[in-house]
This record gives C-alpha cells, sequence and structure tokens, in this order.
C-alpha cells in the first residue's frame, strides 16, 4: 500500500516508517519538526536502503494536504502528528485542541476530497482515566483526567462518526500505554527537545550524565513498592502493531479500538532497576510527593490486539532498557550528536 504517515518524524512514526517498509510499502511523511527533526528520516532511509516521501508543514493546512493527497495518492494514512505532553496541555488548552483535534478533523476532510477511506489513529490510554477495573480493555469507561487526553477521545470520537457515515471507511483507533525503548540498531530512538516528560528518557539522560538525578513523585500509592505502576511497550512492538492495524484496515470497515500493551505493569523503581542493570552504573534518585494527576497504576488487556490483529508484544523489560541505554549512550545528544 502507500501509506501517508502524519508525524512521521516523530519517535513512534519512525520506528513504524520502518516496519511499513520492511513489509513492502511505500511510505510519505508530513511533519512540521515541531518535536523532531529532519535528520530522522536521513537514519531511517540508510537503515531502510528504501526511499521516504517528505513534505514539511502542518496537518491543518488543507492546501498543503490536497497537494500532498493529488501527489503521493496514499491507499492510507497512520495519523501520528499532534501534541502529547500532558502537563504542557493543561497550561495549552486551546493549542491542543487546535492541532490535536483540528488537526485530525483537517486530515479527514482532505481524505475524504482524495477519496482515501483508511485511516490508522496514534490514541493513548489516557483515555480510559482512573481505572474502574483492572487491568483495562476497550469496553472501560472513558474519562480522561488530562486536557491531552480529552483531545485523543475527542478525535477518536470524531473518527467514529466518519467511519459512520462512509460505509466503506476504516478507522483503527490504536490506544498505546507506555512506549519506551529504540531500534536494534541504536541509530533511531527517543530525543525530547526538551526536560523529559516521560519516565525512560529522563533516566537514560540520568545514566549518560546529561542530568543528575531521577525524580520519583510519590511513594505512597497503594503499589507493591509505593511507585506508580504503568505498562511500558517496546516502540518496535508498537510499530509492528500499525502494521497489523494497517492490514486490518484493508480487509474491515468501521471503527475499532485497540489496547496495545503487554499486560504487564513495572514500577518507577523496577525501571530504574532494570536501567542501572543495562547502563552497569547506579542511577542516582531523589524522593518528592506525587503529581497532580498521576494515577497509581495502569495495566492494558491487550487480548483483542491478538485475538482480531494477530499482534502480540515480544519484547521484555531487559529488552526496552538495554536498547534505550544502547540509543543514549551512542546518541548522547539525540539528534544532534554527530556521526
Amino acid at each position: 500500500m502507500r501509506v501517508l504517515v502524519t508525524g512521521g518524524a516523530g519517535y513512534i512514526g519512525s520506528h513504524t516508517l520502518l516496519e511499513l517498509m520492511a513489509q513492502g510499502h511505500a511510505v510519505c511523511v508530513l511533519d512540521n519538526y515541531a518535536n523532531a527533526t529532519p535528520e530522522v528520516l536521513n537514519r531511517v532511509r540508510a537503515l531502510s536502503n528504501g526511499t521516504v516521501a517528505d513534505y514539511t508543514g502542518d496537518v491543518r493546512d488543507a492546501a498543503l494536504l490536497d497537494q500532498v493527497m493529488t501527489t503521493f495518492r496514499p491507499d492510507a494514512v497512520v495519523h501520528f502528528a499532534g501534541l502529547k505532553a500532558v502537563g504542557e496541555s493543561a497550561k495549552k488548552p486551546l493549542a491542543y485542541y487546535d492541532v490535536n483535534v483540528c488537526g485530525t478533523v483537517a486530515l479527514l476532510q482532505a481524505m475524504d476530497r482524495a477519496g482515501c477511506r483508511r485511516i490508522i489513529f496514534s490514541s493513548s490510554a489516557t483515555v480510559y482515566g482512573e481505572p474502574v477495573y483492572m487491568p483495562y480493555d476497550e469496553d472501560h469507561p472513558t474519562n480522561p483526567t488530562s486536557v491531552y487526553g480529552q483531545t485523543k477521545l475527542a478525535a477518536e470520537r470524531i473518527l467514529t462518526d466518519w467511519a459512520g457515515a462512509n460505509p466503506d471507511a476504516a478507522a483503527v483507533i490504536l490506544r498505546y500505554f507506555n512506549p519506551v525503548g529504540a531500534h536494534h540498531s541504536a541509530r533511531i530512538g527517543e530525543d525530547p527537545q526538551d526536560i523529559p516528560g516521560n519516565l525512560m528518557p529522563f533516566i537514560a539522560q540520568v545514566a549518560v550524565g546529561k542530568r543528575d538525578a531521577l525524580t520519583i513523585y510519590g511513594d505512597d500509592y497503594d503499589t507493591p513498592d509505593g511507585t506508580g505502576l504503568r505498562d511500558y511497550i517496546h516502540v518496535v512492538d508498537l510499530a509492528r502493531a500499525h502494521v497489523a492495524a494497517l492490514n486490518h484496515a484493508a480487509c474491515n470497515t468501521g471503527a475499532r479500538a485497540f489496547n496495545i500493551g503487554t499486560g504487564q505493569s513495572h514500577s518507577v523503581r523496577d525501571m530504574v532497576a532494570a536501567f542501572s542493570r543495562a547502563c552497569g552504573g547506579d542511577i542516582p534518585v531523589r524522593q518528592a510527593g506525587r503529581r497532580t494527576g498521576d494515577i497509581a497504576a495502569m495495566q492494558a488487556d491487550a487480548s483483542r490486539a491478538k485475538r482480531e490483529l494477530g499482534w502480540t508484544a515480544t519484547h521484555s523489560l531487559d529488552d526496552m532498557t538495554a536498547s534505550t541505554w544502547a540509543w543514549q549512550s551512542a546518541n548522547p545528544d539525540g539528534y544532534g550528536t554527530p556521526d
């Protein structure tokens, strides 16, 4: 298939490009590089020895979208482009609704004009909010506790309504849990543009000496060691889920949501210990109180994805931390590290 990947130069997008290309799909990237760099695509091309068409611009730009649709003629779209920081979303709600919701509407409108009827959407387990029961399955009530989660849920509803209005349309919604890790080549990985908002890249920057210590927020949760539990998934497993979703969209219509996680959860202290094993050194930590909006635990029931997509996660926690350390130690300044 010919696949347009919005936000394809990002962390998850770049890994997904490699998996799509490995399966013989032609790819085209649209990215405004607000949280990425063109160097990512240079490395993807080198790793794949393949062609990546690319356009620089915003997913809300209707004229640009029409140009991409007319020139590349995609059979399907994988939609990553968006803002993704939970804390920032509370400070900039209008920006988050504009990019994440209005951007999705603009993309669907362009797809309609071009007659493109398949989309894979990058959503998030944050749509669930506080657990009513665990593990979360796809029928769990949705009640996001952040603006970011609200924008993802709003986009999901728009996609569901769009697919319902077009009998030949397919919208596959992937609710990610906590993506971590890096490609086995150590050539692409997570490269936050500012202070990392997620645990793993922060630990990696401490390990490589860019930051002095990891702050653990809260040690009094109702969990085995008092720190928060999360379901972490290797980014390559997550990328492969998009290929499986694309195959599903080729044969099915309507909107369908899938949890993409491992079904296992690890605490903050588990992650610190695993990273210490990976890098062969101690990770300095300091303790602080809970952060507003954090919940005690998240864990996926990913059985629907196994049953209907034929997908399951294969990487272990040690795979996740070892690949992150390989990427960070080889690229201490991320994509700004000279080759």
